[in-house]
C-alpha cells in the first residue's frame, strides 16, 4: 500500500512537469520598430542690399537654404542651394525664392525699390531780346489802296501787341510798304497812313506811343519783285524793325 505523502510529491512533480512544458510552446512577443522621422522641412531666406536704388544701378541679391533640392527665383531662375547675384532691375520688383525638399517647400521674399530717374533740367539756351521779336512778330498785310487793319490781320496786331507788352524794353520800328503800282508820292503817304493804323491799334493795346516810330517807304523797297498780285500782296505790308 502506498504512502500518501508520496503521492502529493509525485502530483506536483507532474504537475510542475505540464506547466514548464506549455510554457516552452509559447512564442515570444515581437517588438514593433518605431516609424522613421520625418524628412525635415526646407528653410529659405532671401535679402537685397542695397534694398533701395536709383534707376540704373545694381543691387546684389543673397539667398540661404536649408533642406532644399530645387531652388529658384521668380525673373532669375533655377539657382544654387545658396549663393548671390548681382542684379539691375528697370523698375521696382518683389523677387521671391521657393525652395522645394523631400520635407515641403518653403518661400521667402525681398522688395528692391527703383526710384524713377529724374530728368535733369536744362537750361535752354540763352535767346536775345532781338530773336525773340524776330520769332514772335508778324507783320500786317493791307487790301490794295487801303490803310485800315483788315479784318483777318487784326489778330496779328493783337499777337504782336501782346508780345511787346510782355518785353517792354523792346522798341519798334513800323515800315508802312506798298506795291509798285502808283505815284511814288501817293505811295509814301498810303505806307504813312498804313504805318500810322498800326501804330494805334499798338497804342490801344497797352503799348507805349515812346516805343513805337514810324516809317514809310512807299514802293521804295519791295519784298517781292515780280507783276502779279501774289507779289504785289507781300509788298502791300507794315513790316516790324527791331529799333536799336
Amino acid at each position: 500500500m502506498k504512502h500518501p505523502r508520496m503521492n502529493a510529491v509525485v502530483f506536483a512533480a507532474i504537475l510542475t512537469v505540464a506547466v514548464l512544458s506549455t510554457g516552452c510552446n509559447k512564442k515570444t512577443a515581437q517588438a514593433t520598430p518605431p516609424p522613421p522621422p520625418p524628412p525635415p522641412a526646407p528653410t529659405a531666406t532671401l535679402a537685397a542690399s542695397p534694398g533701395v536704388i536709383d534707376q540704373g544701378q545694381s543691387t546684389n541679391l543673397t539667398w540661404q537654404t536649408d533642406n532644399a533640392t530645387d531652388v529658384t527665383i521668380d525673373g532669375i531662375g533655377a539657382v544654387s542651394a545658396s549663393g548671390s547675384r548681382t542684379i539691375t532691375p528697370g523698375s521696382s520688383t518683389t523677387y521671391t525664392l521657393t525652395a522645394k525638399g523631400p520635407g515641403g517647400s518653403k518661400e521667402a521674399s525681398t522688395r528692391v525699390t527703383v526710384n524713377a530717374r529724374v530728368a535733369q533740367a536744362t537750361q535752354p539756351p540763352s535767346i536775345s531780346e532781338e530773336e525773340l521779336f524776330a520769332k514772335n512778330v508778324k507783320d500786317v498785310l493791307f487790301d490794295y489802296n487801303k490803310s485800315d487793319i483788315r479784318a483777318d490781320q487784326a489778330p496779328n496786331a493783337q499777337t504782336d501787341a501782346a508780345f511787346l507788352s510782355q518785353h517792354p524794353s523792346i522798341k519798334v520800328l513800323v515800315e508802312g510798304h506798298c506795291d509798285e503800282r502808283g505815284s511814288e508820292e501817293y505811295n509814301l503817304a498810303l505806307g504813312t497812313n498804313r504805318a500810322e493804323s498800326l501804330r494805334q491799334a499798338l497804342l490801344q493795346q497797352g503799348v507805349s506811343a515812346d516805343r513805337i516810330k514810324t516809317v514809310s517807304y512807299g514802293k521804295e523797297k519791295p519784298f517781292c519783285m515780280q507783276e502779279n498780285e501774289e507779289c504785289w500782296q507781300k509788298n502791300r505790308v507794315d513790316h516790324f524793325s527791331f529799333a536799336r
